[in-house]
Order: structure tokens, then sequence, then C-alpha cells
């Protein structure tokens, strides 16, 4: 099983915000948060910027961004390559959130959240985890039947994929096991054989995979 990544001494943290006083908004809520540095905000992705600023963390707005939500992502990712990318919106979409996450976004935040939630959220990402906004993550999805979602479900048994499902939709461990009419144990060792296979460390992780693979 993959321990989680150590956090950062300081966070560097970009935002890209369409409106001129939302983003300087966003750079006041990290203004006074120990740990977290403001190293710069534009209206669009700028490359070079970007490269310049060389953040840990990209809040990136996909309500305001001139270019395509893939692109707008390449480009942060081609800047900086290091950087781990929050998507920004004001819409709590499933499809949107699964395009992100596909595009290769760590985070995908609803702009209603509270400050405290949001200085959460991307310290979770900057530590290397992901992040997905709990009112999206358990929002319908269609199922997707690419290669990697067959390679993907192929290591899980038909068991495990039914825990996983039931994670997505936020069941606690006792939940599930009422569920499946299964010992809170048996729950356990089905998660933690789940963690393995997919090489993750966190239930939020297992959500996010299991959103990705369209199990919901």
């Amino acid at each position: 099983m993959l321990t989680s990544p150590a956090a950062l001494d300081t966070v560097r943290v970009y935002v890209v915000e369409g409106q001129v006083l939302f983003a300087k908004a966003l750079c006041g809520v990290f203004a006074n948060e120990r740990n977290v540095d403001i190293v710069g905000d534009a209206q669009n992705v700028n490359e070079t910027l970007l490269a310049k600023a060389r953040p840990d963390v990209v809040i990136l707005d996909l309500d305001g961004t001139s270019t395509g939500l893939v692109d707008a992502l390449e480009r942060c990712r081609l800047a900086v390559p290091s950087a781990r990318i929050c998507a920004l919106t004001m819409r709590p979409a499933p499809e949107i959130m699964q395009r992100c996450l596909a595009a290769g976004a760590e985070g995908y935040i609803i702009k209603d959240v509270t400050p405290a939630e949001l200085i959460r959220a991307v310290k979770l990402v900057a530590s290397g985890e992901t992040y997905v906004d709990p009112r999206v993550a358990g929002g319908w999805l269609r199922r997707r039947s690419n290669g990697s979602r067959r390679a993907d479900l192929n290591e899980l048994s038909t068991r495990e994929t039914e825990v996983i499902r039931l994670i997505a939709e936020g069941l606690s461990n006792k939940e599930i096991s009422a569920r499946l009419n299964l010992s809170e144990k048996t729950i356990k060792n089905h998660i933690s054989r789940i963690f393995s296979k997919l090489n993750i460390y966190a239930r939020t992780q297992a959500a996010v995979h299991a959103i990705k693979l369209g199990l919901l």
C-alpha cells in the first residue's frame, strides 16, 4: 500500500481566474494562511508567467478561461509539469469533473465552498492526494467502456467492484456491511485489497477511481 507523500513545507499557489475581483479575493483567502504563498495570478493561462512562478498548485478557473477545458489543463501542465492542478468552477457537474480528472487535474472545487474548505482542498492536492467536491463525487456518471476502464475493472473481483461503488456513494464500512450482508471485518479486508490493487491509500481516492471508471 502506498504511503501519502510528505507535505510541502510551503505550498506555492498560482491563481488563474477570469474575473479580476474574484482572483484577488481568492488570493486574499490564502493571504494569512501559514505555509501557503501566492506566487501569481492571471486572467488566462500564460505559460511564460506560470513557468517563471514555478507553483506547486495551480487553481484554474474553468468558467472564465478563453480556451477549452482540456487545452487549458494541457497548457498548465506543459508550462509547469510538476505542478498539480485544481479546477475551479461554479458547475457541480459530474461529467465535467470526469473530463477534468481524465485530462490530468488533481482537484475539482466548486466556487461556493467555504474559505476553510478551499484551503484544505489545495493543501490535500499539494500533498499528493486527489480532491473532488463531495457534492459531485456521489453524482451519477454514465458507464464508460474504454480499454483503461476494462483493464482497471479486471483488477477487481465482483465483490470488490461492489464495495468501491458503495464507497463512492459515501457509505461507511458499517453501512456497506449491512448493504452486502457481510461482516465489517470482511469489508475492511476487501477495502485493503482494493487499495493495494489500485495503488491508492484513501477512501477519497477510491471514490475518484470509481467515478473515473463510471461505476456510479
